[in-house]
């Protein structure tokens, strides 16, 4: 048989030339690179998430490849550096907001960026503690264990020393309240203020108990606040079942205790307002008595100069704070109020201060907290500030 009709016989395709290896090497080479990509991006999330098991923070660094993607300074219009310096500023705020640290290289230096995630706090045990729940008609309240245990020590967020053993220059203690009416608000304070700042609640939230959980999976201890009558009383209307120094003390400790059924887990109430019944001997009195005997802190929010609860605390765990940290919302007076702290702190006091959950507030205690531990000051939850006080040293 000759070669065209060879040709004929032929099966369609046998004809075509074979595939050149180097293709396959290519392919080869580009699936195993997407999965080292991926691998690394992978080992990245797993750091962020959980931390690096060997210890220190997690890290992830990323190399520019070629320097000729960096623009020249000849090539950069001024439209073009207005819009770079937006968006570093838009970067910045989303670093403090998130806690991530982003280390760009120095000019002139090989084009590299370091990104260091901070490990998540460990969270708190989860609440309520059967011991610690009595079940009533307004709710779960708090008690006494059989046992004595206080639920202000049993939810106490336990301090955390520097890691090197050093001892602190000073202690500071930040409150932030108003949680729990707004769903922004609430979750800017639980994931962006550090793990030691204490979360305070208005009991009118619709999530509470959720939301006292989370923040305590954030490591946040959690305050209950007390709406309080004010000294313009209602023009000024902390919300509905105030307490009031008009009412008979019967009505307030029903208010009081509709309050406390509102969520579990906290470690002390807080007054919301109250300029007038905190002045008030005869309407204080039944409240701090209830705290007391439920085994609850007390903590004065420091708003009123009149305020009579530390005086009539007793054996009672209270604590008053030092400022209003944001009296006026202002970042600059918030930043001075901070600094004012630390000069209580440093003079041998553990400082309180309390604050509002403001946008800006949040932003500048986020950012200020970052630097204490370099000035060697330590962050602390309030329940710090509420160590027994006559009960312990007469058992000295």
């Amino acid at each position: 048989m000759d070669a065209a009709s060879d040709d004929l016989t032929k099966p369609l395709g046998q004809d075509r030339p074979a595939r050149r290896a180097p293709f396959r090497i290519a392919r080869t080479a580009r699936i195993a690179s997407l999965g080292l990509a991926l691998g690394v991006i992978g080992a990245v999330a797993l750091a962020a998430l959980y931390g690096d098991p060997r210890g220190g923070r997690p890290l992830a660094r990323a190399e520019i490849a070629s320097p000729a993607a960096i623009p020249s300074p000849a090539a950069r219009s001024p439209a073009r550096e207005a819009e770079t310096g937006s968006g570093r500023r838009e970067a910045d705020r989303l670093e403090q907001e998130s806690g991530v640290h982003v280390v760009r290289g120095s000019a002139g230096a090989p084009p590299s960026i370091v990104i260091e995630v901070p490990q998540a706090a460990p969270g708190l045990p989860r609440t309520p503690d059967p011991r610690l729940v009595e079940s009533t008609r307004l709710g779960p309240l708090p008690r006494i264990g059989p046992d004595g245990a206080r639920p202000i020590d049993a939810y106490a967020r336990p301090v955390v020393h520097f890691p090197d053993g050093r001892p602190a220059l000073g202690r500071i203690a930040i409150v932030v309240g108003g949680l729990g009416l707004g769903r922004p608000t609430t979750d800017a304070a639980i994931s962006a203020l550090p793990a030691p700042v204490s979360l305070a609640f208005a009991p009118y939230g619709t999530e509470l108990e959720q939301d006292g959980e989370r923040a305590r999976r954030a490591g946040h201890e959690t305050l209950l606040q007390i709406p309080m009558e004010p000294l313009d009383y209602p023009d000024s209307n902390p919300g509905p079942r105030t307490l009031t120094v008009a009412a008979k003390p019967a009505e307030n400790t029903e208010n009081l205790r509709w309050a406390m059924g509102r969520f579990t887990g906290y470690v002390a109430l807080m007054n919301y307002m109250g300029g007038k019944l905190t002045a008030d001997d005869k309407a204080l009195a039944p409240i701090l008595r209830e705290a007391e005997q439920r085994g609850l802190g007390l903590l004065d929010d420091g708003s009123s100069s009149r305020s009579r609860i530390a005086a009539l605390a007793g054996e009672g765990r209270v604590a008053r704070a030092d400022l209003v940290i944001d009296g006026t919302p202002r970042a600059d007076l918030i930043d001075k109020a901070l600094q004012r702290l630390e000069t209580i702190a440093t003079s041998g006091k553990l400082a309180v201060g309390t604050a509002s959950a403001l946008p800006v507030t949040i932003e500048r205690i986020g950012i200020w907290a970052r630097t204490l531990e370099a000035r060697g000051i330590l962050l602390v939850p309030v329940s710090a500030a509420m160590a027994p006080r006559r009960r312990e040293s007469a058992s000295r």
